[in-house]
């Protein structure tokens, strides 16, 4: 009996102190909390060690130029003064042959020996130019006649970048202008200047054609390559600018995912001008704000995860 009147005792003093607390605790207090709570739901908080295993890169917002370009479609040509076809003088039988389709010559070395068929001595054959062998129709013993049998040296040291101008951007395109010429998949490039444009355009593709000669004592360039040409056309200074790499979609919004005290937490922003590399913040991120300048699709998908619905630890 007494057991019972015990428990009933703790139970009622118990109720009446939650209850009692639900009336006296302040509004204010009750409204803190839960904002704090919704505040950082939807944060998360990552070890260094973590962030290195994923590539997640850190950096603070700033400002810079944006430049705002044009992507054309290119090749790589020979400068025709800098490509020599050696024939022989005379038709005659090739006694010897010196060098071969990829092989260096300086102006002057002997590319072959050949017996004139109306004197019967020999000349030499000499290459006009310094430069790479890059075609070749010489064997030994055969009958050498031109125009069939030549040595074609070219002098690769500076090539030629030809950009098709699609007829939407001739008003846009100036000769001056900077280009970066990318060359490879990881969007290496140079930088060059446009020197020529056609005035006439190509009448089978309705093209203008935009020249831009670029230093290839490097060898990056080969003659029949293909390569983009992106034209800067304008260049603005913005307040911040982040590469696309930050940027991820989250509800269908743009975010950036920030970083502080708290962890790591996604912030819809509105972005201006943009180009291939990176793009205009107009609201959502502030000066000198750390964000996620790399890796943010990893936080994307553990954003998205069921478990980070509340706080989330790694």
């Amino acid at each position: 009996m007494n057991k019972t009147i015990i428990g009933t005792a703790i139970i009622t003093a118990l109720l009446t102190f939650f209850v009692t607390r639900q009336y006296f605790t302040p509004n204010d207090e009750i409204h803190e909390e839960n904002h704090a709570e919704d505040n950082h739901e939807s944060e998360m908080n990552f070890s260094q060690e973590l962030m290195d295993e994923f590539g997640i890169v850190v950096d603070t917002a700033s400002g810079g130029n944006l430049e705002r370009t044009i992507e054309l479609p290119g090749e790589i040509k020979i400068d025709p003064d800098r490509l020599a076809h050696i024939t022989p003088r005379f038709d005659g039988v090739v006694q010897k042959v010196f060098k071969q389709i990829g092989d260096r010559v300086k102006k002057d070395d002997l590319l072959a020996i050949i017996e004139s068929n109306e004197s019967l001595t020999t000349y030499e054959l000499r290459s006009s130019i310094e430069g790479i062998v890059i075609d070749m129709h010489f064997t030994k013993g055969e009958t050498a006649q031109r125009p069939d049998h030549f040595f074609a040296v070219a002098d690769l040291s500076e090539v030629w970048v030809n950009l098709s101008i699609y007829q939407k951007y001739l008003s846009q395109i100036e000769i001056e202008q900077t280009v970066n010429v990318i060359y490879n998949s990881e969007n290496h490039s140079v930088k060059g200047q446009i020197s020529y444009i056609s005035p006439t355009l190509d009448e089978r593709t309705r093209t203008a054609t935009a020249r831009v000669i670029i230093n290839n004592a490097e060898f990056k360039f080969r003659p029949g390559q293909f390569i983009t040409g992106e034209v800067i056309v304008d260049n603005t200074y913005c307040n911040i600018v982040v590469p696309k790499t930050a940027l991820e979609t989250v509800d269908d919004k743009p975010v950036v995912f920030t970083v502080d005290e708290h962890g790591i937490e996604p912030k819809s922003v509105t972005f201006g001008k943009k180009n291939h590399k990176n793009v205009e913040i107009i609201s959502g991120l502030t000066l000198g704000q750390s964000y996620v300048k790399k890796g943010a699709f990893v936080l994307k998908a553990e954003f998205g995860k069921e478990s980070f619905g509340g706080g989330h630890n790694h």
